[in-house]
């Protein structure tokens, strides 16, 4: 499992071509990240790719005793996978409230994860101290992602592996971001897009130095909510941080267009069998490699 607005710019669902020359103020999008992500309750959201956190999770190689650390870990999907192999688990995120629903989550699991608020591109961990390194539709959203990747190798043991899914730019969610991309300013300038962690040319770049037998495939989320899309839309828009402060941005008249926009999308992808219900199959990259 973390730009829709001028709240939203800094969590970067837009693309930003990387050749301006511009310096972004890291400290204020960093500030508005953690605001943007500590929005609505994720906690919601999180429970509807459960399924597909098993499934990226049975593909590893958990073992009891496996030091994991699960980088902006939200409220946990990863790292309570992780702890039910025997595995010892950390777990950072910069929203503290999700946080505070992973530590419930594993409380009532009986699972010992240490969670810890914490900045994926400064990891408080010494060298060499995971096994496996893994995140969700997280590290992807970091605003330096040359930084994140040389955390995830600096804190990744030699032998020790990482494992990543990030959505595509051809996914149902990349279309996604382009629809909130036509009803938004454009993201700041020096930022790059989330997306690129989706694009095999630029991971292969990005693990060239430090990293080998890298694994790219090509994958399907499939993300289930029991109303119909329009009722889905709105599920994302209460509870969804980033989605949440792209409305807020906007004058209503341009809400409406926006939901409009979001509700055609939801309907004509839409592969539910049954009425009231809505099904979207979501392709993700999954970025597997060892470090050197």
């Amino acid at each position: 499992m973390q730009t829709l607005s001028t709240e939203l710019k800094e969590t970067n669902l837009q693309y930003n071509p990387p050749n301006s020359q511009a310096l972004p103020d890291l400290a204020a999008i960093k500030s508005k990240q953690k605001a943007t992500w500590e929005s609505g309750d994720f906690g919601q959201i999180a429970q509807s790719i459960e399924n597909v956190a098993e499934e990226f999770m049975a593909r590893q190689p958990l073992r009891p005793g496996l030091r994991v650390l699960d980088v902006a870990c939200g409220t946990g999907n990863l790292a309570l996978i992780a702890a039910r192999h025997g595995c010892v688990v950390s777990g950072v995120d910069i929203a503290a409230n999700l946080l505070t629903q992973a530590r419930a989550r594993a409380a009532a699991a009986g699972a010992s994860v240490g969670f810890e608020e914490a900045d994926a591109e400064a990891l408080p961990f010494p060298n060499d101290t995971f096994d496996l390194s893994v995140s969700m539709f997280g590290v992807m959203f970091t605003p330096q992602p040359t930084v994140a990747t040389s955390e995830l190798r600096r804190v990744t043991r030699p032998g020790g592996q990482i494992a990543l899914a990030n959505w595509t730019p051809e996914g149902f969610i990349g279309k996604m971001f382009r629809v909130f991309k036509t009803h938004l300013p454009a993201p700041p300038a020096g930022i790059p897009s989330p997306m690129e962690w989706g694009n095999e040319t630029i991971v292969q770049k990005r693990l060239q130095d430090g990293f080998t037998n890298v694994r790219l495939v090509r994958r399907i989320a499939l993300m289930r909510y029991p109303f119909p899309p329009a009722e889905t839309v709105d599920f994302f828009r209460k509870y969804y941080g980033p989605t949440l402060r792209a409305f807020e941005s906007l004058a209503p008249v341009r809400q409406e267009e926006l939901r409009r926009d979001l509700v055609e999308l939801q309907t004509r992808h839409n592969i539910a069998g049954l009425p009231g219900q809505t099904e979207t199959a979501a392709e993700y990259l999954e970025v597997v490699a060892t470090k050197v």
